[in-house]
């Protein structure tokens, strides 16, 4: 009993430890995490390296050698780039034949912001003929350019015998940015809706051959793609003022693209609409549209044009499916 006595007498006079220094997690954990991952947000993310188009095609069955180095590559690339240099190709036998029976080839490329219009474009002229094929991406218009008629400055750059004129967005600016942005009066977009049909058709039955595509894409793709743009410095001349205006003004633009379909889609000229999501499927699908709809000597077989009823559809049906979902609250394709 004595003993026990001792031992808690002992305790008691004995003097408490000192306490250690509470650490910053331990102290305030929330703020700790605040700080790393404002450190994580602020790190300078590092760019993936991506191949050239044609690099894994290419070098598929090369020999492995001291001087080489493997690169893992996905299934799908590869048989991308193998379907687009065989596209590639055809499209050369056609441009031969456009240029050999002067014919006039026009395509007018439409769509959202970052819709995928630029690099289909790129693909379609990229081993073609310069002197025969050409891109027209006009910049706003002048002082000037406003006082003439609206369609003046478009058709200065119209084909002639042999070429194949490609327009990066066209006089459609007047349907679909220019009324949703404030760029044109009410007037001037409904003015346009009714002209633009009558000019259209004019430029078919005087024999231009004619084909209007719109690429379409999603909300969260073409927030991922600013996004994307903002840290690629080899995109950065992509980037607009009005991109981020594109994402809250979607429905607005929703509407507009609904009027522009049910106004200038006509069995004379028609829409075709691209589902651009996946670029490169988009991209397939439109080359193998337009050699669909051309005949040239030496073609490929129709089926190996055939396009993915998922990715390429018609105006007729654009249109029908805007007019049964766009009330309905149904997110609506770009």
């Amino acid at each position: 009993m004595a003993k026990e006595t001792k031992k808690k007498s002992k305790s008691k006079d004995s003097k408490p430890k000192e306490a250690k220094p509470i650490s910053i997690k331990e102290k305030d954990s929330s703020k700790a995490k605040k700080e790393i991952n404002e450190k994580v947000k602020n790190k300078p993310q590092k760019r993936k390296t991506k191949l050239s188009e044609h690099t894994a095609f290419r070098n598929k069955d090369k020999k492995k050698k001291k001087n080489r180095k493997a690169v893992w590559v996905k299934k799908f690339t590869l048989e991308y780039e193998q379907e687009l240099q065989k596209l590639q190709i055809e499209l050369l036998k056609w441009q031969k034949h456009v240029i050999a029976n002067e014919q006039r080839v026009l395509m007018l490329f439409e769509g959202r912001d970052a819709a995928g219009k630029g690099g289909t474009i790129k693909r379609i002229i990229e081993h073609m003929n310069p002197r025969g094929a050409r891109v027209v991406a006009l910049l706003k218009p002048s002082d000037r350019e406003r006082t003439q008629w609206y369609f003046q400055r478009y058709v200065q750059h119209l084909p002639s015998g042999g070429e194949i004129v490609i327009f990066d967005r066209s006089w459609y600016n007047r349907a679909m940015v220019e009324p949703t942005m404030g760029f044109c009066t009410d007037e001037e977009n409904k003015r346009f809706l009714k002209d633009v049909p009558l000019l259209e058709s004019m430029l078919v039955k005087n024999g231009i051959l004619l084909f209007k595509f719109f690429f379409s894409v999603s909300k969260q793709e073409q927030l991922r793609r600013f996004n994307a743009r903002e840290t690629d410095p080899l995109k950065q001349y992509k980037i607009s003022p009005v991109d981020r205006e594109a994402q809250e003004r979607w429905d607005d633009y929703t509407v507009r693209k609904f009027q522009m379909l049910n106004e200038t889609n006509r069995t004379i000229s028609q829409w075709t609409i691209f589902r651009s999501d996946n670029k490169k499927k988009a991209r397939l699908n439109c080359i193998k549209h337009i050699l669909s709809k051309v005949e040239y000597k030496g073609k490929i077989s129709p089926e190996e044009l055939q396009t993915d009823p998922e990715i390429t559809v018609s105006g007729i049906d654009e249109i029908r499916y805007l007019e049964d979902n766009i009330m309905t609250g149904v997110e609506l394709p770009g």
